[in-house]
């Protein structure tokens, strides 16, 4: 099924029980292992802040965040319906979708989606989030990569729910909370590397993790050294890949 073996990802993602972790490195780690495993074109991972409202907190691609912001902005399409719902919800070909979600399947099909896949980031009756699976081709997702994708979501769900909080909603919340916030300075970091080392987003980003990395940094630190210009990155390997 893919590169990266089942049961390795797995413990990886287990990995968010030990006491401290990256929410932000995690999540965008969690959206990348779908790709590999499930064989689809792009992941992105929408969260409720403080408020019960839904935000774009991880995606495997630029385009796939752009497409995530859409659909926060236009208040349509699968992985709204899915969080609203808390039930999986499976689009084989968005070209028939047009009369439910006009907007977003335009959207979609500008950007090079044609099928979409939307998993319930749920814990009982407590929903928090939908895993969201793109794919350039049409087609349903077989149940086996279903099961998969949806056991990688709540495997995501219970490290999420259990960090530093046993069931404590209001834990959870300072959590996300804290991952949004985070994700405000990834932005602002990635616009200055981007415009100071002349490459796109996508590139920028690369390299804002591959410094993280190997600097032993978490995303939030480094993009705040960056942003305050206290630290600086130069391109490397990371910029010749495709953001």
């Amino acid at each position: 099924m893919a590169e990266t073996p089942l049961a390795d990802v797995f413990v990886e993602m287990a990995d968010t029980l030990v006491d401290d972790f990256d929410v932000i490195e995690f999540l965008h780690v969690l959206t990348e292992r779908c790709v590999e495993l499930l064989g689809v074109s792009a992941a992105g991972l929408l969260l409720t802040d403080q408020r019960d409202t839904l935000q774009v907190v991880a995606a495997s691609s630029e385009r796939t965040r752009l497409l995530e912001l859409f659909q926060l902005q236009t208040d349509q399409g699968p992985c709204l319906d899915c969080f609203h719902s808390g039930q999986p919800v499976s689009v084989a070909d968005l070209t028939l979708t047009t009369a439910r979600w006009p907007r977003f399947t335009a959207a979609a099909a500008e950007v090079g989606f044609a099928a979409v896949h939307a998993l319930p980031m749920r814990l009982r009756s407590e929903v928090i989030g939908a895993l969201n699976l793109f794919d350039v081709r049409p087609g349903s997702l077989d149940e086996d990569k279903l099961r998969i994708g949806q056991a990688l979501a709540d495997v995501a769900t219970i490290g999420l729910l259990q960090h530093r909080a046993i069931h404590r909603r209001d834990i959870l919340t300072e959590q996300l909370q804290t991952a949004l916030n985070s994700r405000v300075l990834i932005e602002q970091a990635k616009g200055i590397l981007a415009e100071r080392l002349q490459v796109d987003v996508g590139q920028a980003f690369a390299i804002l993790r591959a410094g993280a990395r190997s600097r032993n940094r978490r995303l939030s630190e480094l993009s705040q050294a960056i942003v305050d210009g206290s630290e600086q990155l130069a391109p490397g390997p990371a910029a010749d890949r495709p953001g």
